[in-house]
């Protein structure tokens, strides 16, 4: 039967309609794949970005695990100076991670494994420099000790989250780019949980306490005599410095003290106490008042160190004997 001319029309209007949305599917799903295939590419290049950042760092920590094993396990044969040298070497990496860690938080990444990875690595932080700070004590070395409220056992914290970020970081194994993070190791924290700090029991790690008197400076300088005997000019005044040196690894409590007992009834006695902390190997000069002195004065002067012991072929007690020109010709010191 023949189709009339509305039917045709009609059929004409289906079919360029049936074209039309045809035509806007095929856009629309066109750019639902560029949409999808862009932020597959996005995800692709972020999780790349991260796997080469996050593995970089824990190479970096890695490398510090290695480094405090070799510490505890040999640093026995090292002078105390040398170790602790290496140990602040140790402690001066650490703050560099807690912010590079962070930093990898952003743009969130699937599983949320990068915030994972920024937690995991700031406790890391803290359960290291807890750890440094065990060492030093157990050493008794001088160390800005950090107290932690989180961390009972470092050691053991340290073991812990290893495991778990070998655990996390096969996260994006099955995302776009494939990445693979690499594991960290905890070599140094096994062995101290281990072992402690037995094997720095050593005499050369050991503590040992010992100061001496460094040097005896006198002003006006005095005149040439026998050894023992300061031969001064008829001065009213003389200033006295005693150099003293702490020839020990740590902080020591240094306690100076000056006698002068008059022989001959001219001038008079004196005594002074001074005290002060010195750092590791470090020295000091005591200066103390200045004495007035009379021409013809004898006196005996006694400087004397408290502390610790005289290091070895050193002294702590130094006596002199004070000889005054007795010319009458007083000046000024």
């Amino acid at each position: 039967m023949a189709r009339t001319r509305a039917q045709r029309r009609r059929r004409t209007l289906l079919i360029s309609l049936a074209l039309v949305i045809t035509l806007i599917i095929l856009v629309f799903a066109r750019d639902v794949s560029r949409s999808a295939h862009g932020a597959i590419t996005a995800r692709r290049s972020e999780n790349r970005s991260f796997a080469a950042l996050a593995n970089a760092l824990v190479l970096q920590e890695n490398a510090f695990d290695g480094r405090l094993y070799r510490l505890l396990s040999q640093g026995g044969t090292l002078s105390r100076e040398v170790f602790a040298a290496r140990l602040s070497q140790l402690d001066e990496q650490l703050p560099s991670w807690a912010t590079v860690a962070d930093q990898l938080r952003r743009p969130n990444l699937s599983h949320d494994v990068n915030n994972e990875f920024n937690l995991l690595t700031q406790e890391r932080v803290e359960a290291y420099q807890a750890l440094l700070g065990d060492i030093a004590h157990d050493l008794q070395l001088p160390w800005n000790v950090r107290f932690s409220a989180t961390i009972v056992n470092p050691a053991l914290s340290l073991i812990e989250t290893s495991k778990r970020w070998n655990v996390d970081r096969f996260a994006l194994r099955r995302e776009p780019g494939t990445v693979r993070l690499d594991a960290t190791s905890a070599q140094g924290a096994q062995y101290f949980d281990k072992n402690g700090a037995s094997a720095l029991q050593s005499t050369s790690l050991a503590l040992v306490r010992a100061v001496d008197i460094a040097a005896v400076r006198v002003n006006p300088s005095p005149l040439p005599s026998k050894p023992g005997v300061l031969l001064l000019p008829p001065v009213t005044s003389v200033q006295i410095g005693v150099s003293v040196v702490n020839d020990s690894y740590d902080n020591q409590l240094i306690t100076f003290s000056v006698q002068v007992t008059p022989l001959n009834h001219r001038g008079a006695a004196f005594s002074q106490r001074l005290s002060t902390t010195l750092g590791p190997m470090g020295a000091y000069a005591f200066v103390p008042k200045v004495l007035t002195t009379a021409p013809g004065e004898q006196a005996r002067v006694i400087f004397h160190v408290m502390g610790a012991r005289a290091a070895l072929g050193t002294l702590t007690t130094e006596l002199f004997r004070l000889e005054m020109s007795p010319s009458g010709n007083t000046a000024p010191g």
